[in-house]
Formats: structure tokens, C-alpha cells, sequence
């Protein structure tokens, strides 16, 4: 008698669903999993981006304000503008520490000013410290986003004004420090009271027969107002 032959036993087509089913579950968790890790890293990216943004910027109006000096300068029509400028949205002031890796003939103070334009913190600054007619600053954006901007200004006496220099202060005179305030719409508000320097002014000609730091050239010829 011939022994039966086993048929070679296979899959059904249960079998074969159900482990389907199970290999794309498997696969959607993983995908999900790997989407959320890209994601997450994405947002961290991003975020420490902003966050050196907001330090750039912040360090920069730091440093500005701590290499402050008393020099006044110039204005596009011949006036006088104080050493440090400023209100209660907006400062302007005449900064040391301006680099010339190149040894041009320039000085070595740098004419910075800071304001908010289109909800921007931006810095500009002059490529002369006394300027002509149509000088402009070169502008260049610090940090966005920005909700509220605001100075103060401390005065000899410790108290604290909304603009500088007060009435009846020289235009060489700096405070004793200022006061600022950037409110973020991401990050709320960062605050910081800079103490500058006690500069004062010199008087006279440098050696090279420019003048000397805090010292005001002569007045250029009066340039025509503009008609209004």
C-alpha cells in the first residue's frame, strides 16, 4: 500500500492579511515616530536660531553702549548733534572700537543708531562721523518679531530720563547709563541697564592734525535748507 504524500503546508490567505495588517502597523508607528523626531529637531533648530538672534542682538546694543564716548558730530546741514541721542523708542550715539583691518585713513569712532521699523530692531550706521548733505545710515536688521522697544536714561543726579540729553545738559554729555527693553512676541521681554563710561571730553588737534577725539572740527559752510 503506498503511503499517502503530504502536500507542503502553506499560508492562508488569513495568515497572510493579518501579518500584512501587522508589518503596516508597524511601519505607520515607525514613520510617525520618525516624522516627530524631524519635527522636533526642526523646531529645536529653529528655535536656536532665533535664540542666537535675539543674543546677537542684544550683545551688539551692549557693546555699543559700553564703548560710548563724548563725541559730538554733525548733522547733515551743519548742526550740532549730541554725543548720545536718544528717546524713549529710539538712541543714536558715537561709539569707540569702529575696526580697520585695512589701516585706511578713518577714525577709529563710529557714528551707530538703533530703531524699530516694521516690528524689526535694526542697527544703522554712518560711514562719516559729520556728515553732508544726504548722508544716510546703512541699515541692518537685528532681531523681528519685536512687540515694544524702549530706552531710559540715567542722569548724574540717578534719575531717570525718557530722552537724552535733558534741557540745559552740554551735547558731550553721556549718562550714567542706560536702561533698555525689547519685548519679543516668542520670548517676552528682555531687559538690561548698560553703565557707560566715564569719557571726558578732549580738546585740541591729534597728532596727524585731525581732531581729537571729542574735539569738533570746524563748522562746514551753512548748506541751503530744503524747501518745504
Amino acid at each position: 500500500m503506498t503511503p499517502a504524500v503530504r502536500k507542503p503546508a502553506g499560508f492562508t490567505l488569513i495568515e497572510i492579511l493579518v501579518a500584512l495588517a501587522v508589518f503596516a502597523a508597524l511601519a505607520a508607528i515607525a514613520w510617525g515616530a520618525l516624522s516627530q523626531i524631524a519635527r522636533t529637531r526642526a523646531a529645536l533648530d529653529q528655535q536656536q536660531q532665533r535664540f542666537a538672534q535675539v543674543v546677537r542682538a542684544v550683545s551688539d546694543l551692549e557693546r555699543d553702549l559700553r564703548q560710548a564716548i563724548s563725541r559730538p558730530v554733525r548733522g547733515n546741514f551743519g548742526e550740532l548733534l549730541p554725543a548720545l541721542a536718544g528717546t524713549g523708542e529710539r538712541i543714536e550715539l558715537s561709539r569707540l572700537g569702529h575696526a580697520n583691518p585695512r589701516a585706511e585713513q578713518r577714525s577709529n569712532i563710529e557714528r551707530v543708531r538703533y530703531e524699530v521699523e516694521s516690528r524689526a530692531l535694526r542697527r544703522g550706521r554712518y560711514e562719516v562721523l559729520d556728515r553732508a548733505a544726504g548722508s544716510r545710515p546703512q541699515w541692518r536688521e537685528q532681531v523681528d518679531e519685536v512687540e515694544r522697544f524702549r530706552l531710559r536714561y540715567l542722569d548724574a543726579q540717578g534719575i531717570w530720563q525718557e530722552q537724552w540729553p535733558p534741557r540745559e545738559t552740554a551735547v558731550e554729555i553721556l549718562p550714567r547709563a542706560v536702561e533698555f527693553s525689547i519685548a519679543l512676541d516668542d520670548l517676552g521681554e528682555l531687559r538690561r541697564v548698560i553703565a557707560l563710561p566715564g569719557t571726558i571730553p578732549t580738546r585740541g588737534v591729534g597728532a596727524n592734525g585731525t581732531p581729537a577725539q571729542g574735539t569738533l572740527p570746524p563748522v562746514p559752510n551753512p548748506l541751503p535748507m530744503p524747501q518745504l
